[in-house]
């Protein structure tokens, strides 16, 4: 056993005695073993504190719970946790807040639940011509990425249709939300995080730029996808020497203006080939830019305009666009991390169960959720908007633990499970190398916010239920406190 290791085991099993009372020696060690399972300490472990005070973060600001893995689930059978470090306490959990929309979706719709965007072709079709409009009315599909924009395009043309003689008619109406400027969270709003939700959510708003090194001509050649009609950018840009660190930086990209993509720089021909994905700076008039680019790859012809209106709700649609099953939007929620996805699964709760896609009614709806099926540890829940992105989130480490426990009692973990990233693997624990493939972990973390949540899988079969939350200016510091907690666990559990 290394030095490092015995240090972990040697902190747990000091927090385990502390929580069964006075021993000595090896018997103090196999009695702190033996009842782990079934006595708490409100002690955080040595190794932890030690790491939590060298990044200058007092134990008041951090929140833990750690819980084995038990049948009894969040009932009378499951069993006491072994770590409750102020676990009432509502912090701020960043992006851990997916993992409550993203369950609860699961447990009440389903792993197979799918969204549907009806389409209508308004209007006879004769010699490739619609003699009227086409009609496409989003329903909150969070995957509705270009590909699938092209697939329902081409299904259009699949029935005969060349040439549009009327408009391109969307319908948005499904949810019920204000606009508001990307940058208004941090001021970046280039940033694809910062995106919002829409019930008719085309790539995201998201177009990539690439980037791609033609040494012969000394420039990078410069693509954007997908295509956005009347936006302009530079074909190449000028090759730079030296290392590729800060490359973003040495474009000097300015994107404010909707029409032209500006890059004053050059590109370090040391980069090879890279990529930029980039939030539009007009969200407003993507669904237009990206539609009308669209079909005119494909060869159609519109007569028309592509506009906002009401589709005809009462008639039949033509087709159905249906998305991947929500198992696998789930999954690209919480290992990605993606805020925006996470906001229309937010939305589409209320949606599917009461017509009504407003964010009011999506917070009523997983509150009730939560209090149904988490009991009183849902008291410290306050949602806003169903991603992490945002300062007035609350939760507290117990409710996150017994939503674990939750999902790991139901039909639907298997689902879940493989939602989390895999520990030094992929997402966004791939750093977590001391823990590879021995924990399914989420990651969160803010300005002044960090977190941990998941599963940890001793070599013995046990597994356990971990929570760590720091809300303190020091925050992005705490990240050796989590490994020490995680790697103490790993080491000590199975002794």
């Amino acid at each position: 056993m290394t030095r490092l290791a015995a240090g972990l085991v040697a902190g747990w099993v000091a927090v385990l005695a502390a929580a069964t009372g006075p021993a000595t020696g090896h018997a103090q060690i196999a009695t702190a073993t033996a009842t782990a399972t079934t006595t708490t300490t409100t002690r955080l472990p040595a190794e932890v504190e030690a790491a939590l005070e060298a990044a200058r973060i007092p134990a008041s600001a951090a929140s833990v719970w750690v819980q084995e893995v038990g049948r009894g689930g969040t009932g009378p059978g499951a069993p006491a946790p072994r770590i409750a470090w102020q676990a009432d306490l509502a912090m701020n959990p960043a992006s851990l807040m997916k993992l409550l929309p993203t369950f609860a979706a699961l447990d009440t719709l389903g792993p197979a639940f799918t969204w549907r965007t009806p389409v209508w072709l308004q209007g006879p079709i004769q010699d490739g011509v619609l003699e009227g409009s086409l009609v496409i009315r989003g329903q909150g599909d969070p995957r509705l990425v270009v590909e699938r924009v092209w697939s329902l395009l081409r299904r259009v043309q699949g029935l005969g249709i060349r040439d549009i003689r009327g408009d391109i008619v969307l319908d948005r109406s499904a949810f019920s939300i204000a606009e508001a400027s990307p940058g208004d969270f941090d001021g970046e709003p280039s940033r694809p995080y910062n995106v919002g939700a829409d019930a008719l959510l085309l790539n995201q708003r998201v177009f990539m730029l690439g980037f791609w090194p033609d040494l012969a001509a000394r420039v990078a050649r410069v693509t954007m996808e997908p295509a956005l009609a009347g936006v302009t950018l530079p074909a190449t840009v000028p090759l730079a020497q030296g290392a590729c660190n800060d490359w973003r930086a040495s474009l000097r990209a300015d994107f404010s203006d909707p029409a032209r993509v500006q890059l004053a720089g050059a590109y370090p021909a040391s980069c090879g080939e890279r990529q930029w994905p980039v939030a539009y700076a007009e969200p407003t008039t993507f669904n237009t830019r990206l539609l009308q680019a669209q079909w005119r790859e494909l060869g159609g012809t519109l007569r028309g305009r592509v506009r906002e209106g009401a589709a005809p709700v009462d008639t039949p649609p033509s087709f159905e666009l249906v998305s991947p099953p929500l198992f696998e939007v789930v999954r690209d929620i919480n290992k990605f991390s993606n805020n925006v996805m996470a906001q229309q699964v937010f939305l589409s709760l209320p949606l599917q169960s009461r017509g009504s896609g407003s964010v009011a009614a999506a917070r009523e709806h997983l509150a009730q959720w939560a209090q149904l099926r988490l009991g009183d540890a849902a008291t410290s829940l306050v949602v806003d908007n169903g991603s992490g992105l945002s300062r007035d989130n609350r939760t507290s480490a117990r409710l996150l633990g017994r939503l674990l426990q939750l999902a790991w009692a139901s039909p639907q973990m298997p689902e879940f499970l493989a939602s989390l990233p895999v520990a030094g693997a992929d997402g966004t624990t791939r750093r977590l190398k001391a823990l590879e493939g021995r924990a399914h972990l989420k990651t969160g973390s803010l300005r002044d916010v960090a977190g941990i949540a998941g599963y940890v899988h001793h070599p013995s079969g046990r597994r356990f239920v971990v929570v760590a939350l720091v809300n303190h200016p020091q925050a992005a510091a705490a990240r050796p406190a989590f490994e020490a907690l995680l790697l103490g666990l790993l080491q000590a559990s199975g002794e």
